[in-house]
């Protein structure tokens, strides 16, 4: 019985991808493909978690299969991440009038992300504040104290390495070895790379012009195949998000989300806070919000159905290029940097909100202004220096909380519902990264404002 109730399941998504694909062959635009994957997604994972418990078997049997779509679809997008890291890094710098300018976008970049984080980390603590977040409120069952138990092995692991030491992690001491994603801080060492080979081109141009020349067309060339890869990966965009929303919908279970309501709507309130600031940072650099939102929905959707900010890269990159009007270097570096520096969601407002939970049990004052001061810098130095570990918003949590000398263990209350905040935070991390790439290159002046203006599809993603 269970066998033909898990084919039955099947049968379903594969006809919900028919439909899909029989929108695509009708030329229908991305975005309406996109949401209408989410909205198939949403009603099929309610109907699922009203006919199975979610820890049904026929659930996890049904929904492993679904992962063949979902987490296939996420695995290519990732198997990309370097190769157009690479070339379009590369290409961009290859192209800048001097060395200055990849310093100054660099700069810009890094500080619109370490800024916005600690505006971030500040929306937590009123938000938290507000709600009366107190670690205490939650009764920690068998769950929770393992995941508490487990955060406590990890801070040993943590204390080993300071934040300089993190850093110099991402040094690319093995260019090849980081390409094939050996260590957590590989992504962000193949961008130091790829800058290097970039403005090393730019110093034998005076030099040895034929060879400079000679490894230009290759690189193009190189960067014409990696892009029609990308095309033909993100354009699996509605059927991934289809699998993807429907998975997380059928798996959650909706009694540890009413146990845990508070939390879960005072994180939201913080996310989607700090996503305003985001529209009123474009607003003043003199982009018009509502427009804004229109052509980076599809990523952040994707984002928040995904829960991965380097997934999400490729992405990332055609809309602030396509949709935007940002240069691609500036689009490459920021998505780049988005996904392992100054994370607002994950290494801003989930520390800063587990911090002020988890003070009051040991004797500490929340709403003291030392406390909120030192709380705002461990949290912006913190998500400098855990760039890229895997675990982006547990690993912050745990610098965070040991260096405040608050409990660690105390940061697994919140893993019944971790997948529900998770999904938001990494919307919230995708769209600072952008924010970070539209700001550098208006500063720049190297933004272009008719392609942001235009209301089209993006290219890669037309079938």
């Amino acid at each position: 019985m269970e066998i033909i109730q898990v084919i039955l399941n099947v049968v379903v998504m594969l006809a919900l991808i028919g439909l899909l694909l029989w929108m695509q062959k009708k030329h229908i635009s991305f975005t309406k493909r996109v949401f209408t994957g989410l909205g198939l997604g949403l009603v099929f994972g309610v109907a699922l978690q009203a006919i199975y418990t979610s820890s049904s078997d026929v659930l996890a049997k049904s929904t492993d299969w679904f992962n063949l779509i979902g987490r296939g679809y996420v695995g290519l997008l990732q198997m990309v991440v370097i190769p157009l890291i690479m070339v379009s890094i590369i290409s961009a710098i290859m192209k800048l009038k001097g060395k200055q300018n990849l310093g100054k976008m660099t700069a810009l970049i890094i500080g619109t992300l370490l800024i916005t984080t600690a505006i971030a980390a500040t929306v937590s603590i009123v938000t938290s504040l507000s709600f009366d977040l107190k670690a205490i409120q939650i009764e920690a069952g068998q769950k929770e104290q393992e995941r508490g138990a487990k955060l406590e092995e990890r801070v040993g692991d943590v204390a080993d390495k300071t934040i300089p030491q993190y850093v110099l992690d991402f040094i690319p001491t093995n260019p090849f070895a980081d390409m094939a994603g050996s260590r957590s801080t590989s992504t962000m060492a193949v961008v130091i790379f790829s800058a290097f080979i970039g403005v090393a081109v730019l110093g034998i141009d005076r030099k040895k012009p034929e060879q400079a020349e000679t490894f230009r067309k290759m690189v193009d060339a190189v960067y014409a195949v990696v892009m029609r890869i990308v095309t033909l990966v993100l354009r699996l965009t509605p059927f991934g998000i289809l699998a993807l929303i429907t998975n997380v919908v059928a798996t959650t279970n909706p009694e540890e989300i009413l146990k845990l309501l508070k939390f879960v709507v005072a994180s939201y309130v913080a996310l989607i806070a700090m996503f305003i600031i985001h529209l009123i940072i474009l607003a003043l650099f003199g982009y018009n919000p509502i427009q804004y939102v229109r052509k980076v929905f599809p990523t952040l959707i994707f984002a928040f159905t995904s829960r991965s900010s380097v997934a999400t890269i490729p992405l990332n990159v055609e809309t602030q290029t396509k949709r935007l009007g940002v240069p691609e270097g500036i689009a490459n570096l920021s998505a780049s940097f988005g996904s392992m520096i100054g994370q607002n969601g994950c290494a801003g407002i989930y520390p800063a909100m587990l911090a002020v939970m988890i003070a009051p049990t040991v004797g500490i004052n929340p709403m003291s202004w030392d406390f909120i001061i030192t709380l705002i810098l461990v949290v912006v130095i913190s998500s400098f220096g855990v760039a890229g570990v895997g675990g982006g918003a547990t690993f912050a949590s745990l610098i965070v909380l040991s260096t405040m000398n608050l409990p660690v263990g105390l940061a697994g209350l919140l893993i019944s519902v971790e997948p529900l905040i998770d999904m938001g935070r990494t919307a919230l991390n995708v769209n600072d990264s952008i924010v970070a790439g539209v700001v550098t290159g208006k500063v720049l002046g190297d933004n272009d404002k008719d392609v942001f203006k235009q209301d089209v599809e993006l290219d890669v993603v037309q079938a």
